[in-house]
């Protein structure tokens, strides 16, 4: 029987404009589902969006809209982005959806036991639509560092989910890698953070502070506060609790997270399944930032990178390139235009692009085109199968990397141009030429197969090209890389 795979990323809010650390959820989430379907796995791959809450009301209101309105035109924009980074999700989830928000009163009321009210007085962002301690407030000095605003004091009166009553549970559940936190450092982390224990979370707030979002079953006067109905989408979305066969998923194999909301994905969420009676996820897979020349994205400064235009300039394949190789899959990482473009001439370019036009340029001149016997590369694939399997994708990526280097190596190494003269006069020049070519060709095939999940339109054009045993011109399956030339800056973008 086919093993059954689930996969899921952060709903981002619909009210800002799809970035890079969007993208990336959904690049790692596909590398990932691609590679698992590629052995043979029946994978579920979750993407979606979270509409509710006061930043999309005073959006909408400002824009004269209802919040429905406004949310029935926003989320195309991450829906539209999902598509270009070539995600292949099978369920998408909008927390608007009536399945989706029934689902919730329903998790609501089997968490009645641990739910009480209380009044509360704290730290609120409305940017993150989080409570922040004392404590974190004090050491940003006042303001929220992601928002640039300060924290609100609020006052009233909540309901509140009893996280702490489970924080043995889900301490041994780290501990026994249960619920993995991959990397070990940012699980080192979320073990220090509740070292006294996970702390009681606000999962309400009154209707005249809140007005977009799902009623509190029993209580009108109060709605359900963001966190628990997003982060209730991972299951409703496979349809629970009606839909037969969610279980066949759940619980999820990977889910792709920010390191910004890990404290949310391992306190807050653990403590809901736990107190509905739902297995926890086996791993959270926690990337970083993406940086740009060192210094954090941000509106005001004017250095945010558009995923779109990387992609509609460059193409589809250099993107997933180098946000799978050159940013750390499980660390912050670093984006500059001049990086970018040297991995796309030196590396796309030249190591593969050329490597590719070589082969099949000598097979068609020294062959007539014809392949001869390739025996499959003989590059031992442990390392990039352990990689694979640790969630290291850029480690995967180096890996392959080596391949296609060590075969450029071979290449002015063996000469074969010089082989294919010598065919007049020694006879065994031509079986020496062909045994080269068909290495060649072999070594090309098996990096196809290593990048079928990070690159599937130059796998696909490389297996187009050699596998059929006769060189199909690159130009008939669409060639590759074509454009090299210098990015041209923004000219309205504010200097740094």
């Amino acid at each position: 029987m086919t093993k059954k795979l689930y996969i899921t990323t952060a709903i981002p809010y619909v009210n800002g404009t799809p970035h890079i650390g969007n993208a990336l959820d959904y690049l790692l989430a596909d590398i990932w589902t691609r590679y698992q379907k590629q052995n043979g796995r029946d994978v579920r791959f979750q993407v979606g969006t979270d509409e509710h809450g006061n930043k999309i009301a005073a959006k909408a209101a400002e824009l004269g809209l209802t919040p429905q309105q406004y949310t029935d035109q926003t989320y195309t924009n991450f829906e539209s982005l999902m598509k270009k980074v070539g995600a292949q999700y099978t369920d998408f989830i909008r927390t608007t959806d009536p399945h989706h928000q029934g689902a919730v009163q329903y998790i609501w009321q089997k968490l009645q036991p641990y739910i009480y009210k209380g009044s509360y007085e704290g730290w609120y962002c409305m940017g993150h639509e989080a409570f922040f301690t004392d404590k974190e407030v004090e050491a940003t000095g006042g303001v929220c560092p992601d928002h640039q605003k300060p924290y609100e004091r609020v006052s009233e009166e909540n309901y509140y989910l009893k996280a702490s009553a489970f924080t043995d549970k889900i301490r041994e559940a780290i501990e026994t890698g249960r619920m993995q936190i991959v990397p070990e450092f940012r699980e080192k982390e979320f073990l220090e953070l509740i070292k006294d224990g996970v702390q009681d979370v606000s999962i309400s707030r009154p209707r005249k502070n809140l007005t977009w979002g799902v009623s509190v079953p029993g209580d009108p006067d109060q709605i359900m506060y963001v966190w628990i109905d997003a982060l209730a989408n991972y299951i409703t979305v496979l349809g629970y609790p009606d839909v037969a066969g969610w279980q066949e998923y759940w619980p999820a194999d990977v889910q792709v997270i920010g390191k910004d909301i890990l404290r949310f994905h391992a306190g807050i969420w653990p403590a809901m399944l736990l107190g509905i009676d739902v297995s926890l996820p086996k791993k959270l897979l926690v990337h970083g930032f993406v940086n740009v020349g060192g210094a954090k994205m941000s509106k005001t400064v004017g250095n945010v990178v558009d995923p779109n235009e990387i992609i509609d300039q460059y193409g589809l394949d250099a993107f997933r390139y180098f946000f799978s190789r050159h940013i750390p899959t499980l660390d912050d990482g670093d984006f500059t235009w001049e990086k970018f473009e040297n991995a796309y001439n030196l590396e796309l370019g030249n190591d593969l692009g050329n490597l590719i036009s070589r082969v099949a340029g000598m097979v068609t001149r020294y062959q007539s085109g014809v392949i001869g016997d390739a025996p499959k590369g003989d590059h031992d694939m442990k390392p990039y199968f352990d990689a694979m399997n640790s969630l290291r994708f850029n480690q995967a990526m180096d890996d392959v990397w080596g391949t296609v280097r060590a075969l450029n190596k071979y290449i002015e190494m063996v000469k074969p141009w010089e082989i294919a003269k010598k065919r007049e006069s020694d006879p065994e020049a031509e079986a020496h030429l062909a045994e080269v070519l068909g290495h060649a060709v072999g070594t090309l095939l098996q990096v196809a197969d290593q990048l079928t999940p990070f690159l599937p339109q130059t796998s696909d054009v490389i297996k187009k090209t050699f596998a059929t045993g006769v060189i199909v011109p690159l130009e008939s399956v669409g060639g590759l890389f074509p454009k090299i030339y210098k990015h041209t800056p923004d000219p309205h973008a504010k200097k740094v």
